[in-house]
């Protein structure tokens, strides 16, 4: 892979993130001080990443894998989400902004799996190139909470009062707009030559991996990455609108502190599998989320800031000690006939059914402790701290631990 090669595959990875993090992050602000959102409605809003999820497996199976290139594929759905996104700009309610955000979520879910396609098929070695392309996703998701909070101040307090945070979906926009045209210029991705086999829908959706559930151990794991998702939601639906509601300053800024602290644990992943292995690496990871909701739930924006801090930094713990070191052990399990499927059928299982029931439950539960215009977080932090709690007890309990080969191939990222 040349170097121009590389730099336009990092280009095409810091746009891609940019964009999700430029909107995703500060959603729940914005649907509460601009769109006078309800819990549920927010709820509503965030689970369209699940519903993406779930649709995007026929997306990319269905179309790009058969019949378009994937460079062309990525371009369109990128046009077309700068539509939506100029759309959620000028949504004046929410019952105007929910099926604009449905239908973004549809397109920009089938991206994440094309920019990978992309990427993978300009490498010789992706074990050795992946990881140093991919980490420019990070840093574009960094850079957009960095402008939000530091550049613009949208989500400062006068600045959400204002409404300025309807703009991250105007820059977001703008951005998506760029990537698309930009895509049409990326090396061709033509689609893999046909093989002969039917395809059949058990394995566009993972279903075909469901053979491992015979598995006692790669069973409960399977259950737990579900369970685990649902106090996951809580973060992605909460963090925000927590943080600025109690008025810590420059919450989505501090909120990159997550992204950075991603990159940093993931180099402790290879240490940690080969000194304690798989067993002790996902308990440390559900640790870390109840540990984090707790911090939240006792830490304050004047002298107990710092708990904040750690809370947030502890993403890199949460996600990579858990989902990066599951897909990884999911690799290991899965042998050569049912590694695609089985990825398929993990990412199904949490980024669509856990999540989907994690942030309707966040969106139910942020409505009971709803007071006025503000919320009792302690309350509404305790209860998927509770819940990791238990996720966590019935899975040191419950799973054999296991020594897994380390395969640098396997580790992705959520942002």
């Amino acid at each position: 892979m040349s170097k121009t090669i590389r730099a336009r595959l990092c280009l095409m990875m810091f746009l891609e993130f940019f964009i999700w993090g430029g909107w995703f992050v500060t959603l729940g602000s914005y649907l509460a001080a601009a769109l006078h959102a309800s819990g549920a409605q927010s709820g509503l809003a965030y689970s369209t990443q699940s519903w993406g999820a779930i649709i995007a497996p026929f997306i990319v199976g269905l179309i790009a894998d058969r019949y378009l290139n994937a460079e062309r594929m990525l371009g369109a759905l990128h046009l077309a989400g700068a539509l939506l996104m100029y759309a959620l700009y000028r949504a004046p309610d929410f019952g105007a902004f929910y099926p604009c955000v449905l239908g973004y979520m549809i397109l920009y879910m089938p991206t994440l799996a094309l920019v990978n396609a992309i990427a993978f098929r300009q490498m010789q070695e992706p074990a050795r190139n992946f990881s140093g392309v991919r980490v420019w996703g990070t840093i574009g998701w960094i850079v957009a909470g960095l402008v939000i909070s530091y550049l613009f101040a949208w989500d400062s307090p006068a600045g959400i009062s204002r409404g300025l945070l309807r703009n991250t979906f105007l820059m977001c926009a703008v951005a998506s707009l760029v990537l698309g045209i930009y895509s049409f210029t990326l090396p061709r991705t033509p689609p893999r030559p046909p093989t002969g086999e039917r395809l059949r829908l058990s394995h566009l959706l993972g279903f075909d991996a469901l053979v491992l559930l015979r598995q006692r151990n790669f069973a409960i794991f399977f259950l737990a990455s579900v369970l685990i998702c649902i106090p996951l939601a809580f973060y992605y639906q909460n963090a925000n609108q927590f943080l600025t509601e109690i008025g810590l300053a420059n919450a989505t800024g501090k909120q990159t502190i997550g992204q950075m602290s991603e990159v940093l644990f993931m180099l402790a992943i290879p240490l940690f599998l080969r000194t304690f292995g798989m067993k002790t690496t996902l308990l440390v990871g559900m640790l870390a989320w109840a540990a984090r909701y707790l911090l939240f739930a006792f830490g304050n924006a004047q002298a107990l800031a710092f708990m904040l801090i750690i809370g947030v930094a502890l993403h890199g713990v949460c996600y990579d000690f858990f989902f990066v070191s599951g897909q990884i052990y999911t690799d290991s399990k899965a042998g050569a006939q049912h590694k695609a499927a089985a990825q398929g059928l993990i990412t199904l299982a949490t980024y669509g059914l856990g999540m989907l029931i994690g942030f309707s439950a966040a969106g139910l539960i942020d409505d009971i402790y709803a007071l006025g215009d503000r919320h009792d977080w302690r309350a509404i932090w305790l209860y998927p701290a509770a819940f990791a709690a238990l996720v966590f007890v019935l899975f040191a309990v419950s799973f054999r631990n296991e020594k897994v080969a380390y395969h640098v191939s396997a580790v992705t990222s959520d942002a």
